[in-house]
């Protein structure tokens, strides 16, 4: 049979599920290491609840994936996790979901990997997000999420450290309202407020134009150009500010 053949008959097994994401539709992609729980703490030994050298992995990958082709607004990372916020006028790939989400889980998968020199894998979904109400929704909620879990974190690995099981220490915080975390840390001499913000907050990368100075050796003249570069912010704001700030940063027009 010829190739031609084979390739119009065969081809479409292979794009038959194909789903284009509409115009006008605001793409998110969020990533997430598979077994990192495990392979954080069991096998690569990251130092428990917060590593500053895990928090640099996730970033650095943040910012990779940001230059890795699609045009990437804003990126946020917490824990082991990592939300992508895309240009609304990205067209690449047609806006086909199967090669976004591929291409961004491999390119995790393999910069995380090559920095740490150990095997790492991410998945990635899509979320499909109809207008910037919900886009700022969305990114207040994984804010969010940060804030809850570094709580339960530092509350879990203290008692671990003072010597309660897996059992005890999980069902410890499991009974705690956010108060009653606070000053469980509190009687420890810890202070849940002062701790580092990315640890409470994540960090967000987004892209700043900077102006460079130069010398022209011909002219004899100072020279000024405009390149744009990532800024990774470890201060988000919080809250109410949190949700204005992706508002103003990444929604009005």
């Amino acid at each position: 049979m010829r190739f031609d053949d084979l390739d119009k008959r065969l081809r479409v097994f292979e794009t038959a599920y194909d789903f284009c994401i509409p115009p006008e539709q605001y793409i998110v992609v969020r990533l997430d290491g598979k077994g990192f729980t495990r392979l954080t703490k069991d096998i690569w030994q990251f130092e428990a609840p917060f590593d500053v050298q895990f928090r640099d992995l996730m970033v650095n990958t943040t910012e990779h994936l940001m230059n890795c082709g699609f045009n990437i607004l804003y990126g946020y990372t917490q824990s082991d996790e990592i939300s992508l916020l895309f240009h609304p006028q990205e067209e690449s790939f047609n806006r086909k979901t199967r090669k976004i989400i591929s291409i961004l889980a491999a390119e995790a998968s393999a910069k995380f990997s090559l920095m740490h020199q150990q095997i790492a894998i991410f998945d990635a979904r899509i979320c499909i997000l109809p207008d910037a109400k919900v886009v700022k929704d969305y990114f207040r909620w994984r804010h969010e999420d940060a804030h809850r879990n570094a709580l339960n974190a530092h509350c879990y690995w203290m008692l671990r450290k003072e010597g309660e099981s897996i059992k005890n220490a999980t069902s410890q915080v499991k009974g705690l309202n956010r108060q009653e975390k606070h000053d469980l840390l509190f009687s420890r001499e810890i202070n849940f407020n002062d701790l580092p913000s990315w640890q409470k907050r994540g960090a967000g990368l987004y892209w700043h134009d900077i102006e460079k100075i130069g010398f022209n050796p011909k002219t004899k003249q100072e020279t000024k150009s405009v390149r744009r570069q990532i800024f990774k912010d470890y201060e988000l704001p919080l809250g109410d500010d949190y949700s204005q700030f992706i508002q103003n940063s990444f929604l009005t027009p």
